[in-house]
């Protein structure tokens, strides 16, 4: 696969990911987030894959970057997902 064409896909796959999730509901984001926390460890099992075969210094800086922000964002799904479970909590349980 040429650069140009790994250039093309990424294009494309951004644009789609921004369409697609600019018309998701705000209301619905945060169900939609804690129902996708697994797709988050395969962006980050995917970016280890990447990194682990990475030949050259460029491309281990690229796949170092993808687990990096691949396990932030699974942490921060997590989070969300915790944040939004305890708003269903009554106020007596939120102590604990």
């Amino acid at each position: 696969m040429t650069w140009l064409i790994a250039l093309y896909i990424f294009m494309l796959a951004a644009f789609t990911g921004y369409e697609v999730i600019s018309r998701v509901p705000s209301i619905l984001h945060t169900p939609l987030m804690s129902g996708s926390n697994f797709i988050h460890g395969i962006v980050v099992v995917g970016a280890l894959h990447a990194l682990l075969n990475a030949t050259t210094l460029f491309a281990q800086i690229i796949g170092f970057l993808g687990v990096a922000l691949g396990a932030a964002n699974a942490a921060g799904g997590y989070v969300v997902t915790d944040r939004m479970l305890a708003m269903f909590k009554s106020s007596g349980e939120k102590d604990q």
